[in-house]
């Protein structure tokens, strides 16, 4: 791709990684967050065991990792934030871009919450605050979670100064730029994180009754893969795991130097991030087995995902386990880190979406996009209702939006716009993995179909069935569950209608003809 003096001034003013190695390890940061931790371990026990590998690897190297390559290529072609890069393929195809800004706002209001009880909970490792009944201790004593689903201006003080410290970090690291905030955080968090995650490996495959765990974790259920679940399962793990389909994976694309390895890098990140979900199950299953035996249970009465595993059932092995505290800080320190990763991603892609549409800053646009960032995180989560705001939020904004503008998005790329064989020849180029029609065919049609399934799945669920089984009232999700998806649909389309400031050329800019 030729460029011109004006190309490389821009792009010095957006900023860029210094590095191909930085941009690998942000791009592992993002990618590695709570799911790996929390998530994957619990879905592989669900879902087969050992046997649920062969599905999970299907779907990293036939959805996960081409996905991958689309979106490096996009990012990396188009030089700019998802809206820009989307405009500069195709003016029509803006508001995708826009689409995934408005995901990533959401997903970033109600992450901070998630990532300040673990803060919290590192501290509380040291002496085990908890006490005894983690459970009771968590909904309780901590979040103070209001006795029936509801909005509450009841604010809770032991989070609010979490979620400050929190926010505070990320306003300062954001402001510093794309190579000595985004890039250095990842460098120096993402080696701390695996080695901070062997440590506890470690530490909980010497637990007593950790072999029990393993073997439950890895046990082959052979006839679980003639099971269309465990194969969607499979394909949303891997999607939801490596942060792709919100923008993140174009955003930092668009920071890399032109002459860069894409499909090689996309192939380190993939494996890393898959790795690392491996290692997160070998560590939470030890410290299960460890549990279940010293409760006198099976492991499956104590197997669990999600922030039960995290602050219920951890603490509890806390309490239990030789050099406790130390397995809990570890634990809790792993989790901050994971998080702080994927929390500053999910922010560049709205920071950076604002500095390309408008005339601001790298602090300007921190400023506008943070601020507003935090006040409704510490207005939504830091009450006695933000519990159930989080857990609607999250489940919807995840399904019906991160899911759907993927699968919009691979059918428009491919479909209406004819943008692969494009994006095909610029991977190409440079990169060392060649990507040949297979790629295309698995854009074009493997991947739609799957996670079109998964989705559909995920839509008749709900409709059979209330989110959360009718614990919630029907005005909480409307307005927290569909209302949140449609909005960030809607404000995605209209973003899209308001012009590009004078100077950002959007049309014209890295088309084959150029290259």
């Amino acid at each position: 791709m030729s460029t011109t003096a004006d190309d490389d001034v821009r792009e010095a003013h957006r900023g860029m990684f210094s590095t191909r190695r930085v941009f690998i390890l942000a791009a592992i940061g993002s990618a590695v967050g709570l799911g790996n931790i929390w998530r994957f371990p619990y879905v592989a026990y669900e879902n087969g065991g050992g046997a649920f590998i062969l599905p999970y690897l299907v779907a990293l190297f036939t959805a996960g990792i081409p996905f991958l390559f689309l979106e490096y290529a996009l990012g990396h072609k188009y030089r700019g934030s998802a809206p820009l890069s989307f405009a500069r393929l195709s003016r029509g195809t803006e508001g995708l871009g826009w689409w995934q800004v408005g995901v990533c706002f959401m997903i970033a209001v109600y992450y901070a919450a998630v990532l300040a009880w673990a803060l919290s909970y590192t501290v509380f490792s040291f002496t085990k605050a908890w006490g005894d009944d983690p459970n009771a201790f968590l909904f309780g004593d901590y979040l103070k979670v209001a006795e029936s689903p509801g909005i509450s201006l009841d604010f809770v003080p032991g989070v609010i100064i979490p979620l400050l410290i929190v926010w505070g970090a990320l306003i300062v690291l954001m402001a510093l730029g794309v190579q000595r905030g985004v890039g250095r955080t990842s460098v120096i968090f993402i080696p701390v994180l695996v080695v901070a995650f062997l440590a506890l490996v470690i530490q909980g495959l010497t637990l007593p009754g950790a072999a029990a765990g393993l073997d439950a974790l890895f046990a082959p259920n052979w006839g679980a893969l003639a099971d269309p679940a465990v194969w969607a399962a499979a394909y949303g793990q891997i999607f939801f795991s490596l942060s792709i389909g919100f923008g993140i994976m174009i955003t930092y694309a668009s920071y890399v130097k032109r002459r860069t390895d894409m499909t090689g890098s996309a192939m380190v990140v993939g494996l890393s991030n898959s790795g690392f979900e491996i290692l997160a199950g070998i560590g939470v299953f030890a410290a299960l087995g460890f549990m279940a035996q010293a409760s006198g249970v099976a492991v499956s009465e104590v197997a669990t995902s999600g922030l039960g595993l995290a602050f219920v059932a951890f603490p509890a092995i806390v309490n239990e386990a030789p050099a406790g505290a130390v397995l809990g800080v570890l634990f809790f320190f792993s989790l901050v880190l994971a998080g702080f990763t994927s929390l500053i991603s999910v922010l560049e892609v709205v920071v950076s979406a604002v500095r390309d549409k408008f005339e601001m800053s790298r602090i300007g646009a921190t400023l506008w996009v943070t601020i507003p960032c935090a006040i409704l995180s510490l207005l939504g989560f830091s009450t006695t209702s933000g519990l159930f705001v989080l857990d609607i939020l999250d489940h919807f904004i995840n399904r019906f939006g991160i899911l759907l503008v993927a699968v919009v998005s691979m059918v428009v790329l491919a479909w209406v716009v004819r943008a692969l064989p494009g994006l095909q020849s610029h991977l190409n180029t440079d990169g060392s993995v060649p990507v040949r029609w297979w790629w295309i065919a698995l854009v074009s049609v493997i991947s739609p179909i799957a996670l079109g399934f998964v989705l559909v799945r995920e839509f008749i669920a709900v409709v059979q069935e209330p989110y959360g089984g009718g614990d919630y009232p029907q005005w909480m999700l409307l307005a927290f569950g569909w209302g949140a998806a449609l909005a960030v649909l809607v404000a995605g389309f209209l973003l899209a209608r308001i012009p590009w400031r004078p100077d950002t050329p959007v049309h014209g800019h890295g088309r084959e003809d150029s290259e």
